[in-house]
Protein backbone atom coordinates (compact mmCIF):
# COMPACT_ATOMS: atom_id res chain seq x y z
CA UNK A 1 0.00 0.00 0.00
CA UNK A 2 1.41 3.08 -1.03
CA UNK A 3 1.99 6.34 1.35
CA UNK A 4 -0.59 8.81 0.30
CA UNK A 5 -3.68 5.78 0.73
CA UNK A 6 -2.19 5.49 4.06
CA UNK A 7 -1.99 9.44 5.11
CA UNK A 8 -6.06 8.55 4.36
CA UNK A 9 -6.41 6.74 6.93
CA UNK A 10 -8.75 7.68 10.25
CA UNK A 11 -6.21 8.47 12.86
CA UNK A 12 -8.33 6.09 15.65
CA UNK A 13 -9.55 2.83 15.86
CA UNK A 14 -13.25 4.39 16.15
CA UNK A 15 -12.78 6.75 13.18
CA UNK A 16 -11.42 3.56 11.42
CA UNK A 17 -14.97 1.51 11.95
CA UNK A 18 -17.11 4.95 11.53
CA UNK A 19 -15.84 5.22 7.69
CA UNK A 20 -16.27 1.38 7.35
CA UNK A 21 -20.02 1.94 8.87
CA UNK A 22 -20.68 4.97 6.20
CA UNK A 23 -22.63 6.94 8.87
CA UNK A 24 -23.77 9.28 6.27
CA UNK A 25 -25.74 6.04 4.71
CA UNK A 26 -27.55 5.06 7.77
CA UNK A 27 -30.28 7.87 6.48
CA UNK A 28 -31.62 5.29 4.56
CA UNK A 29 -32.56 3.35 7.18
CA UNK A 30 -33.86 5.94 9.57
CA UNK A 31 -35.80 7.83 7.60
CA UNK A 32 -38.42 5.30 6.19
CA UNK A 33 -39.08 4.05 9.72
CA UNK A 34 -39.63 8.32 11.06
CA UNK A 35 -42.24 8.18 8.02
CA UNK A 36 -43.93 4.81 8.78
CA UNK A 37 -43.95 6.23 12.61
CA UNK A 38 -45.36 9.18 11.09
CA UNK A 39 -47.93 7.46 8.99
CA UNK A 40 -48.89 5.49 12.19
CA UNK A 41 -49.78 8.46 13.99
CA UNK A 42 -51.99 10.20 11.82
CA UNK A 43 -54.09 7.57 11.27
CA UNK A 44 -54.61 7.45 15.31
CA UNK A 45 -51.66 4.89 16.96
CA UNK A 46 -49.30 6.45 18.73
CA UNK A 47 -45.68 5.61 17.85
CA UNK A 48 -43.95 3.93 21.05
CA UNK A 49 -41.32 0.94 21.39
CA UNK A 50 -42.64 -1.11 18.53
CA UNK A 51 -41.15 2.26 16.05
CA UNK A 52 -38.03 2.83 18.15
CA UNK A 53 -37.49 -1.00 17.80
CA UNK A 54 -37.47 -0.62 14.17
CA UNK A 55 -35.56 2.19 14.04
CA UNK A 56 -32.37 0.72 15.70
CA UNK A 57 -33.31 -2.40 13.65
CA UNK A 58 -32.99 -0.62 10.14
CA UNK A 59 -29.95 0.74 11.25
CA UNK A 60 -28.32 -2.45 12.12
CA UNK A 61 -29.34 -4.11 9.18
CA UNK A 62 -27.73 -0.55 7.33
CA UNK A 63 -25.21 -1.11 9.31
CA UNK A 64 -24.53 -5.27 8.22
CA UNK A 65 -25.38 -4.27 4.73
CA UNK A 66 -22.46 -2.01 4.80
CA UNK A 67 -20.09 -4.43 6.28
CA UNK A 68 -21.05 -6.91 3.61
CA UNK A 69 -20.24 -4.90 0.77
CA UNK A 70 -16.70 -3.86 2.10
CA UNK A 71 -15.59 -7.21 3.03
CA UNK A 72 -17.40 -8.88 -0.59
CA UNK A 73 -16.32 -6.13 -2.82
CA UNK A 74 -12.46 -6.54 -1.67
CA UNK A 75 -12.72 -10.31 -2.08
CA UNK A 76 -14.62 -9.59 -5.78
CA UNK A 77 -11.63 -6.66 -6.66
CA UNK A 78 -14.23 -4.22 -6.81
CA UNK A 79 -12.68 -2.21 -4.69
CA UNK A 80 -9.80 -1.64 -6.62
CA UNK A 81 -6.95 1.51 -6.22
CA UNK A 82 -9.16 2.99 -8.87
CA UNK A 83 -11.85 3.46 -7.15
CA UNK A 84 -13.53 6.85 -7.57
CA UNK A 85 -15.55 6.41 -4.25
CA UNK A 86 -14.81 7.44 -0.81
CA UNK A 87 -11.97 4.80 0.45
CA UNK A 88 -12.89 1.31 1.79
CA UNK A 89 -11.98 -0.18 5.32
CA UNK A 90 -10.70 -3.62 3.81
CA UNK A 91 -9.43 -2.26 0.27
CA UNK A 92 -7.35 0.09 2.39
CA UNK A 93 -5.91 -2.48 5.01
CA UNK A 94 -7.09 -0.56 7.69
CA UNK A 95 -9.25 -3.55 9.22
CA UNK A 96 -8.80 -7.57 8.35
CA UNK A 97 -11.49 -8.90 6.23
CA UNK A 98 -12.01 -11.07 9.13
CA UNK A 99 -12.70 -8.11 11.55
CA UNK A 100 -14.84 -6.74 8.83
CA UNK A 101 -16.81 -10.10 8.24
CA UNK A 102 -17.28 -9.99 12.57
CA UNK A 103 -18.82 -6.90 12.70
CA UNK A 104 -21.18 -7.49 9.74
CA UNK A 105 -22.37 -10.82 12.08
CA UNK A 106 -22.37 -8.90 15.09
CA UNK A 107 -24.83 -5.90 13.06
CA UNK A 108 -27.06 -8.56 11.64
CA UNK A 109 -27.04 -10.94 14.52
CA UNK A 110 -28.12 -7.68 16.93
CA UNK A 111 -30.80 -6.78 14.52
CA UNK A 112 -32.07 -10.51 15.13
CA UNK A 113 -32.02 -9.51 18.48
CA UNK A 114 -34.24 -6.91 17.54
CA UNK A 115 -36.13 -8.55 15.77
CA UNK A 116 -37.76 -10.91 18.34
CA UNK A 117 -39.34 -8.10 20.37
CA UNK A 118 -40.54 -7.11 16.58
CA UNK A 119 -42.23 -10.84 15.90
CA UNK A 120 -44.01 -10.77 19.50
CA UNK A 121 -45.30 -6.98 18.76
CA UNK A 122 -46.17 -7.76 14.73
CA UNK A 123 -46.27 -11.65 14.46
CA UNK A 124 -45.56 -13.38 11.14
CA UNK A 125 -45.76 -11.10 8.96
CA UNK A 126 -43.05 -9.01 10.62
CA UNK A 127 -40.83 -12.10 11.03
CA UNK A 128 -40.76 -12.73 7.27
CA UNK A 129 -40.22 -9.21 6.61
CA UNK A 130 -37.14 -9.74 9.41
CA UNK A 131 -35.97 -12.82 7.58
CA UNK A 132 -35.56 -11.56 3.96
CA UNK A 133 -34.34 -7.89 5.34
CA UNK A 134 -31.36 -9.86 7.25
CA UNK A 135 -30.72 -12.63 4.20
CA UNK A 136 -30.53 -9.68 1.49
CA UNK A 137 -28.43 -7.59 3.58
CA UNK A 138 -25.90 -10.54 2.94
CA UNK A 139 -26.87 -11.18 -0.36
CA UNK A 140 -26.25 -8.05 -1.36
CA UNK A 141 -22.84 -8.63 -2.19
CA UNK A 142 -22.28 -11.83 -0.71
CA UNK A 143 -23.19 -15.11 -1.95
CA UNK A 144 -23.18 -17.42 -4.67
CA UNK A 145 -26.01 -15.18 -6.99
CA UNK A 146 -25.16 -11.57 -4.83
CA UNK A 147 -28.57 -8.76 -5.91
CA UNK A 148 -26.12 -6.00 -6.61
CA UNK A 149 -23.80 -8.44 -8.91
CA UNK A 150 -26.84 -9.35 -10.88
CA UNK A 151 -28.03 -5.76 -11.31
CA UNK A 152 -31.10 -6.37 -8.71
CA UNK A 153 -29.49 -4.22 -6.10
CA UNK A 154 -32.38 -1.38 -7.21
CA UNK A 155 -35.28 -3.63 -6.40
CA UNK A 156 -33.67 -4.74 -2.91
CA UNK A 157 -33.17 -0.86 -1.72
CA UNK A 158 -36.91 0.20 -3.50
CA UNK A 159 -38.22 -2.66 -1.31
CA UNK A 160 -36.74 -3.06 1.72
CA UNK A 161 -35.90 0.80 2.52
CA UNK A 162 -38.99 1.46 1.07
CA UNK A 163 -42.13 0.00 1.10
CA UNK A 164 -40.72 -2.63 3.74
CA UNK A 165 -39.58 0.00 6.10
CA UNK A 166 -42.01 2.43 6.25
CA UNK A 167 -45.20 -0.32 5.79
CA UNK A 168 -43.71 -3.06 8.41
CA UNK A 169 -43.00 0.28 10.78
CA UNK A 170 -46.64 1.24 10.31
CA UNK A 171 -47.78 -2.50 10.90
CA UNK A 172 -46.39 -2.99 13.97
CA UNK A 173 -48.38 0.32 15.08
CA UNK A 174 -51.64 -0.32 13.67
CA UNK A 175 -51.48 -4.45 13.41
CA UNK A 176 -52.61 -3.58 9.38
CA UNK A 177 -51.35 -1.60 6.63
CA UNK A 178 -52.92 1.77 4.66
CA UNK A 179 -53.06 2.54 0.75
CA UNK A 180 -51.47 5.66 2.20
CA UNK A 181 -48.07 3.95 3.93
CA UNK A 182 -48.07 2.61 0.70
CA UNK A 183 -47.76 4.89 -1.20
CA UNK A 184 -45.18 6.81 1.25
CA UNK A 185 -43.26 3.58 1.29
CA UNK A 186 -42.59 4.19 -2.30
CA UNK A 187 -41.77 7.49 -2.30
CA UNK A 188 -39.04 7.23 -0.15
CA UNK A 189 -38.17 3.85 -1.16
CA UNK A 190 -37.34 5.34 -4.93
CA UNK A 191 -35.61 8.59 -3.14
CA UNK A 192 -33.59 5.91 -1.83
CA UNK A 193 -33.09 4.09 -4.67
CA UNK A 194 -31.60 7.03 -6.39
CA UNK A 195 -28.96 7.17 -3.70
CA UNK A 196 -27.77 3.78 -4.99
CA UNK A 197 -28.32 4.94 -8.64
CA UNK A 198 -25.60 7.62 -8.68
CA UNK A 199 -23.13 5.20 -6.76
CA UNK A 200 -23.99 2.55 -9.42
CA UNK A 201 -22.76 5.28 -12.22
CA UNK A 202 -20.14 6.58 -10.58
CA UNK A 203 -18.64 2.81 -10.61
CA UNK A 204 -19.59 1.29 -13.95
CA UNK A 205 -16.61 1.45 -15.45
CA UNK A 206 -14.74 -0.51 -12.67
CA UNK A 207 -18.06 -2.73 -11.83
CA UNK A 208 -17.92 -3.99 -15.17
CA UNK A 209 -14.43 -4.75 -14.94
CA UNK A 210 -15.14 -7.39 -12.03
CA UNK A 211 -18.39 -8.51 -13.22
CA UNK A 212 -20.56 -6.32 -11.19
CA UNK A 213 -23.51 -5.98 -13.57
CA UNK A 214 -25.41 -2.95 -12.17
CA UNK A 215 -28.19 -1.47 -14.42
CA UNK A 216 -25.56 0.64 -14.96
CA UNK A 217 -23.54 -1.56 -16.59
CA UNK A 218 -26.26 -3.63 -17.90
CA UNK A 219 -28.08 -0.47 -19.88
CA UNK A 220 -25.21 2.34 -20.08
CA UNK A 221 -24.95 5.93 -18.56
CA UNK A 222 -27.78 7.31 -20.46
CA UNK A 223 -30.11 4.63 -18.87
CA UNK A 224 -28.96 5.66 -15.32
CA UNK A 225 -29.06 9.59 -15.73
CA UNK A 226 -32.93 9.08 -17.05
CA UNK A 227 -33.66 6.54 -13.94
CA UNK A 228 -32.08 9.05 -11.38
CA UNK A 229 -34.17 11.50 -12.82
CA UNK A 230 -37.37 9.42 -12.65
CA UNK A 231 -36.58 7.96 -9.20
CA UNK A 232 -36.53 11.64 -7.82
CA UNK A 233 -39.88 12.90 -9.50
CA UNK A 234 -41.69 9.94 -8.76
CA UNK A 235 -42.29 10.68 -5.11
CA UNK A 236 -43.51 14.50 -6.02
CA UNK A 237 -45.76 13.34 -8.46
CA UNK A 238 -46.79 10.14 -6.15
CA UNK A 239 -47.61 12.99 -2.80
CA UNK A 240 -49.40 15.75 -5.08
CA UNK A 241 -51.64 13.08 -6.83
CA UNK A 242 -52.48 11.41 -3.67
CA UNK A 243 -53.43 14.28 -1.96
CA UNK A 244 -55.21 15.69 -4.79
CA UNK A 245 -57.35 12.58 -4.24
CA UNK A 246 -57.43 13.01 -0.23
CA UNK A 247 -55.18 10.52 0.39
CA UNK A 248 -52.83 13.07 1.86
CA UNK A 249 -53.59 15.75 3.68
CA UNK A 250 -52.63 19.66 2.51
CA UNK A 251 -49.73 19.41 4.85
CA UNK A 252 -47.87 17.07 2.70
CA UNK A 253 -47.42 19.44 -0.23
CA UNK A 254 -44.49 20.51 2.20
CA UNK A 255 -42.39 18.31 0.93
CA UNK A 256 -42.62 20.63 -2.66
CA UNK A 257 -40.18 22.80 -0.85
CA UNK A 258 -37.23 20.47 -1.80
CA UNK A 259 -38.24 20.51 -5.33
CA UNK A 260 -35.17 23.32 -5.98
CA UNK A 261 -32.53 20.79 -4.08
CA UNK A 262 -34.17 17.47 -6.37
CA UNK A 263 -33.97 20.01 -9.47
CA UNK A 264 -30.33 20.60 -8.59
CA UNK A 265 -29.75 17.18 -8.37
CA UNK A 266 -31.03 16.03 -11.72
CA UNK A 267 -29.21 18.82 -13.49
CA UNK A 268 -26.08 17.55 -11.64
CA UNK A 269 -26.21 14.11 -12.83
CA UNK A 270 -26.61 14.53 -16.46
CA UNK A 271 -23.66 16.97 -16.22
CA UNK A 272 -21.19 15.10 -14.18
CA UNK A 273 -19.41 12.12 -13.98
CA UNK A 274 -16.94 10.33 -12.33
CA UNK A 275 -15.34 11.12 -8.72
CA UNK A 276 -17.49 15.02 -9.30
CA UNK A 277 -20.82 12.74 -8.39
CA UNK A 278 -19.48 11.72 -4.73
CA UNK A 279 -21.03 15.45 -3.82
CA UNK A 280 -23.95 14.37 -5.54
CA UNK A 281 -24.18 10.70 -3.79
CA UNK A 282 -24.21 12.85 -0.50
CA UNK A 283 -26.88 15.40 -2.00
CA UNK A 284 -29.29 12.36 -2.99
CA UNK A 285 -29.10 11.40 0.51
CA UNK A 286 -29.95 14.87 2.15
CA UNK A 287 -32.26 14.95 -0.48
CA UNK A 288 -34.49 11.50 1.07
CA UNK A 289 -33.63 13.49 4.42
CA UNK A 290 -35.13 16.36 3.79
CA UNK A 291 -38.19 14.65 2.07
CA UNK A 292 -38.72 12.29 4.58
CA UNK A 293 -38.61 15.09 7.15
CA UNK A 294 -41.29 16.81 6.08
CA UNK A 295 -43.68 14.45 4.61
CA UNK A 296 -43.34 13.14 8.56
CA UNK A 297 -44.43 16.60 9.65
CA UNK A 298 -47.08 17.06 6.66
CA UNK A 299 -49.07 13.94 7.62
CA UNK A 300 -49.11 14.42 11.32
CA UNK A 301 -49.95 18.28 10.91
Amino acid sequence: MNQRHQKAAPKTKLGIWLAAIRPATLWAGVVPVLVGAAMAKSAGHQPGWPSLAALIGAIQIQIGTNLVNDYADFKTGADGPDRLGPKRAAAQGWLTPRSILIGASFALASAGIVGIYLTWVGGLPILLLGLASIACAVGYTAGPWPLAYLGLGDIFVFAFFGLGAVCGTYYLEAQTVSLAAVIAGAAVGALGTAILVVNNLRDRVTDARVGKRTLAVRFGERFTRVEYALLVTLPFGLIVICTILGVFSKWSLLVLLTLPVAAREVSAIFRKDGALLNAHLAGAARLELMFGVLLAVGVIL
